[in-house]
């Protein structure tokens, strides 16, 4: 029985550690950009956007197009970027494993 309290009590440790570490997460700052930085994209740890930067050189009018993918790059580099520091800091506590939901 004395084990079984042990293992409980550890299982709870773990419980709060990762309960910390994902909310970390949330004030870590990462950023994804596209054409040579003409269009940075700022996340946090959560994949919540926090801020979008356009330099004026990457507004052409007669290439909206251009515009568009930019944002859409610098948005995808930002979130693996993202997903890779979650699965670095909470991998761990899963030994390595991708568990859906977790975070």
């Amino acid at each position: 029985m004395n084990n079984m309290n042990q293992m409980m009590k550890q299982v709870k440790k773990m419980q709060e550690q990762m309960m910390k570490a994902q909310e970390e997460l949330g004030t870590k700052v990462i950023e994804g950009s596209a054409g040579g930085g003409v269009v940075t994209v700022t996340v946090n740890g959560h994949k919540k956007i926090q801020n979008i930067l356009i330099k004026p050189e990457a507004v052409d009018p007669e290439d909206v197009e251009m515009l568009q993918d930019l944002i859409l790059t610098a948005v995808n580099d930002a979130m693996s970027k993202a997903d890779e520091l979650a699965n670095k800091d909470m991998g761990k506590f899963t030994g390595g494993m991708n568990i859906p939901g977790l975070f």
